[in-house]
């Protein structure tokens, strides 16, 4: 499975696949920002869909996922030395999830492809910059602040499309 990576099980492999967002989490560049699009295929695809209940779906999974991603302590830590693997980027996923959501709430409205394009873009901004409460977050013990700071940066990657896209569609 790469990186380091003990898959000992196929509930391990399941964890393994969901984690990395089915590999993207490997990139050997910048694997956060690679990580997100897991998240962009999930809320475009589920738009394209479903686009009456698109908002519940990401919510659904956006629950789900941050639920079954923060209880994954115990695996991280057997399968990455680290606090906060690279190769971890559910947390992008959902925090992607989160933007969406946020926006679609503020704006009454689903995103279109370029809502899309500047959700993953100020998610990755937010993501990055760690704002407060998003830095006290992360330092949850285990799985939950990998996956807890980055769903406020959702809230306020969320928040800042809703502000700005209005600019930039005109």
């Amino acid at each position: 499975m790469g990186d380091g990576a003990k898959v000992g099980s196929p509930l391990d492999a399941v964890r393994w696949l969901l984690i990395t967002s089915g590999g993207l989490g490997l990139s050997p560049f910048a694997p956060g920002t690679v990580g997100t699009f897991g998240g962009v295929v999930l809320g475009v695809t589920a738009q394209w869909l479903w686009p009456d209940r698109a908002l519940v779906i990401w919510s659904g999974l956006a629950v789900l996922l941050f639920v079954w991603g923060s209880l994954q302590s115990d695996y991280v830590a057997r399968t990455w030395p680290k606090k906060d693997p690279g190769a971890f980027v559910l947390d992008e996923v959902v925090g992607y999830l989160v933007t969406l959501i946020v926006y679609a709430l503020l704006a009454q409205k689903l995103p279109g492809a370029l809502g899309h394009a500047g959700a993953f873009f100020w998610f990755r901004v937010f993501d990055v910059l760690k704002v407060q409460p998003a830095r006290w977050l992360e330092g949850l013990p285990g799985a939950w602040g990998i996956m807890a700071d980055d769903q406020m940066a959702g809230v306020y990657a969320g928040i800042g499309l809703y502000l700005t896209l209005p600019i930039v569609v005109g």
